[in-house]
C-alpha cells in the first residue's frame, strides 16, 4: 500500500500516465492545473457571470490550493494573463463582490502600504451549491430511470455473431 509520502514522490518514467496526463499530456499536467467545479462553468449565466468574470475566477482559483490559504494574486498579474487592462479586472472583481460571489479582504504592510487583496469564494460556493444539488438530483433520477427500464425490459440478450450470420 502506498503511503502519503510515497505518493508524493516524483514519478519515474516507469510509472504509467494518469488519466489527465493521457488527455492533456504529461508536460501540461506537470506545469500545473486548476480545479474548479463544473457547475460554475455550466451555470455561469445563472450565477450572473460573464466570460470575463469566469476567466478572472479561473485565475484567482489557480492560486487557491487550501481552504484556509485564500488566493491573493495582483490585479496586474491577472490582467496580463487575460489580456485586459488592470482597471477592467478591478471593475469586474468589484462587480462580483457587489453580487456577493467573492469577498475582497484588503491587506496592508506594517508601514500601511497596500499589499494584494485576499479573495474569498464563500458567496460563489453558496450560490453555486443549489445548482450542484440540482444536477446531482437529476443524475440520480436518470440512474433510477435506467434501472427501471432494465427491470421492465430485462437485461439485453447478447448473442455471439459469427462471420456467417
Amino acid at each position: 500500500m502506498a503511503t502519503p509520502t510515497a505518493s508524493r514522490r516524483k514519478k519515474t518514467n516507469l510509472q504509467p500516465l494518469k488519466v489527465n496526463e493521457l488527455k492533456w499530456g504529461k508536460p501540461l499536467m506537470d506545469a500545473g492545473y486548476t480545479i474548479i467545479p463544473s457547475t460554475i462553468l455550466e451555470r455561469q449565466q445563472a450565477l450572473g457571470l460573464d466570460p470575463t468574470d469566469v476567466n478572472i475566477l479561473l485565475h484567482l482559483a489557480r492560486h487557491w490550493w487550501e481552504k484556509d490559504n485564500v488566493p491573493h494574486p495582483s490585479k496586474k498579474s491577472i490582467a496580463a494573463a487575460v489580456g485586459l487592462d488592470p482597471r477592467t479586472v478591478q471593475r469586474r472583481i468589484a462587480a462580483m463582490e457587489r453580487g456577493g460571489l467573492i469577498r475582497r479582504e484588503e491587506r496592508r504592510t506594517a508601514s500601511n502600504t497596500s499589499k494584494t487583496n485576499l479573495y474569498h469564494f464563500d458567496g460563489l460556493v453558496q450560490a453555486a451549491t443549489p445548482y450542484a444539488e440540482e444536477a446531482l438530483e437529476e443524475r440520480e433520477r436518470r440512474r433510477k430511470e435506467d434501472i427501471e427500464r432494465i427491470i421492465r425490459r430485462g437485461r439485453p440478450r447478447l448473442r455471439v455473431v459469427s462471420k456467417g450470420d
